[in-house]
């Protein structure tokens, strides 16, 4: 199936999310989210202002405007991210977009999400690869390795893409960034979407597996100190996929790499 060929939009349904008072640490987390959208909408429309405006302005060379573009796409992407964030830090009853979509185009789009942060060239070069088939050998190379097999191989999904490619994305950066050399990605099932990222990373110690899924919590790792976050994003994820009426898992060994799982239910 290729990329970027169903998107077929069926009627917002609202879904209920249990309501959580948030602390004071929180709260502050939630304006610093808010102050940021202003600047990012100032980056945004100034890049596309020079790309747009170019006989006014003046000519920009190709390196110019790819270097805009990636500006705009990453700006895009870290509005999008902001505004998925406040969904969840607030934890409110949240609107879900009703979709059908093609689970394949969402991971792909996730995985270059990813790439675009730890490598511009090698996004740049899959962002051009229309074929599914060959955009997953250009990955192994570069240590990810993509199967999909069961029903949403072929067949849409339904549930809020949006939220769907948050998890995504969101799993793939943490197996990324933690990863030695491999990361394995697995889509599948036939009713509920089922779907694990895996790395060869240094793993998690048995006792402090339950702390990731926690709020502010970063667990120390010798071999990845500096690694960067604010240790919200599986928090933040358990709590989105919780409201979807999923759940979410992870399987570690120390020294071995830790696997999550994610099972989401489509949405009725």
């Amino acid at each position: 199936m290729g990329r970027f060929q169903l998107k077929r939009k069926v009627p917002e349904k609202k879904d209920p999310m249990q309501a959580k008072k948030l602390t004071a640490k929180e709260r502050l987390f939630d304006l610093l989210i808010h102050d940021l959208t202003s600047p990012l909408s100032v980056i945004s429309v100034s890049a596309t202002n020079l790309l747009r405006n170019a006989d006014r302005n003046g000519p920009l060379t190709e390196r110019q405007k790819s270097g805009l573009d990636r500006i705009s796409r990453n700006v895009d992407k870290a509005q999008e991210i902001l505004r998925e964030m406040i969904e969840i830090l607030r934890t409110e009853a949240g609107w879900f977009r009703k979709e059908l979509f093609l689970v394949e185009d969402n991971l792909y789009e996730s995985i270059l999400d990813v790439l675009e942060v730890e490598s511009q060239g090698v996004a740049e070069i899959l962002r051009r690869e229309k074929d599914a088939n060959r955009f997953c050998k250009l990955l192994e190379p570069h240590g990810i390795f993509v199967e999909i097999t069961g029903k949403f191989r072929e067949s849409p999904f339904c549930h809020d893409p949006r939220k769907v490619r948050y998890i995504l994305r969101n799993l793939l950066s943490n197996a990324v960034k933690y990863r030695r050399k491999r990361v394995t990605v697995s889509i599948r099932g036939d009713v509920n979407l089922l779907v694990s990222v895996g790395d060869d990373g240094p793993g998690i110690p048995q006792g402090e597996q339950e702390a990731v899924f926690e709020r502010f919590v970063r667990l120390k790792d010798k071999e990845h100190p500096y690694a960067p976050g604010l240790g919200l994003g599986l928090a933040g994820l358990k709590a989105l996929v919780e409201a979807m009426g999923g759940n979410i898992s992870l399987e570690s060994r120390e020294g071995v790499g830790t696997q999550f799982s994610v099972d989401i239910p489509p949405l009725q």
